[in-house]
């Protein structure tokens, strides 16, 4: 199920505003402890137009080996995780723009592979917990234009963009990121011919077509009022987030990668944008970023845009070189 269009449902959620706090929402979550949260302003909770689940999460989906796989453009990007143990994984674009989470295992580790469309975020994160091993759902509210997950065990609520539960009971837990990246089909089958592909999932969806076409040539984020990202750089431009620095693709690309901060950041040729046309296969080139550190090894990153990292790290350092 794909979003409202976006001006239905902008309209849809400036009627509601209203009713933008928990009372109004405990129907749908009678497990969740509104008490505990580390919101202060509860009208930053908006609906993305589907209710709970409306957008279906995954688990455990099947897989297949990538060289009998069909239908995946070369240039669609995949996110890419390897884990000691484990074949190398692929998770198409395709299936993640209208699932946004998949639960999985891999190497013996539970995983949680997401991605916001809304602000191109895509991470991989380890489930297990203090609280036991958490399986998630897509809850239908966005934060910051960032989708809001809840967890099945105790429907606590957590924001994508930073892995970190912000309502119920599990508030201030915090997720593990694992390294992923995001890379193109012929990339991944290319490194990896023995690699594993998610199939497609058994849902009426139109896979491999991008409900929100031209998003990522906006001049504004959908259902987003915070601060626009500061040094004249667009609300909607990619940008390479580690920790608390964030490094804007169009610099990665122009210096054809850079080395600071203990990380070598490089840009490879070759990926379509999932958020340009209709196809996603036939999207803008925006290539590969892999992040390692000085002894070579994957590091835990980001690809999102820049007013997401503004909003979730107003006091984050822009690496904008010289």
């Amino acid at each position: 199920m794909k979003r409202l269009p976006l001006i239905a449902a902008a309209a849809l959620v400036v009627a509601g505003l209203a009713q933008a706090e928990p009372r109004h929402w405990k129907g749908a979550w009678p497990k969740t402890d509104f008490t505990k949260t580390t919101i202060d302003d509860w009208s930053e909770i908006k609906s993305g137009g589907p209710p709970k689940d409306g957008i279906p999460a995954l688990s455990d989906p099947r897989v297949i080996p990538a060289g009998q796989a069909r239908g995946i453009g070369g240039r669609e990007p995949v996110i890419t995780v390897e884990i000691d143990g484990a074949r190398p994984h692929a998770y198409p674009l395709r299936y993640l723009t209208w699932h946004e989470i998949v639960n999985d295992t891999l190497g013996g580790v539970p995983v949680a592979v997401t991605y916001c469309p809304l602000c191109n975020s895509g991470m991989v994160f380890d489930r297990r917990t203090p609280h036991g091993t958490l399986s998630f759902g897509v809850s239908g509210k966005l934060r910051h234009s960032d989708m809001v997950m809840y967890d099945r065990q105790t429907e606590s609520w957590w924001q994508q963009a930073v892995g970190r539960a912000i309502v119920g009971d599990l508030t201030g837990t915090e997720l593990r990121q694992l390294p992923s990246w995001m890379e193109s089909w012929d990339q991944f089958r290319s490194r990896n011919p023995d690699g594993l592909v998610m199939a497609e999932p058994d849902y009426r969806r139109a896979y491999g077509r991008n409900p929100y076409r031209k998003y990522d040539s906006a001049s504004r984020p959908f259902l987003y009022s915070g601060a626009q990202p500061p040094h004249g750089i667009p609300a909607l431009a990619r940008v390479v987030r580690v920790g608390s620095r964030a490094w804007p693709l169009g610099r990665i690309r122009r210096e054809g990668g850079v080395q600071e901060a203990g990380l070598r950041i490089t840009w490879q040729q070759g990926q379509a944008s999932a958020l340009d046309t209709a196809e996603i296969a036939r999207g803008k080139e925006v290539g590969t970023v892999r992040v390692r550190d000085a002894q070579g090894r994957d590091v835990p990153h980001d690809l999102l845009f820049a007013f997401a990292f503004h909003a979730f790290w107003p006091q984050g350092t822009w690496m904008l070189g010289d």
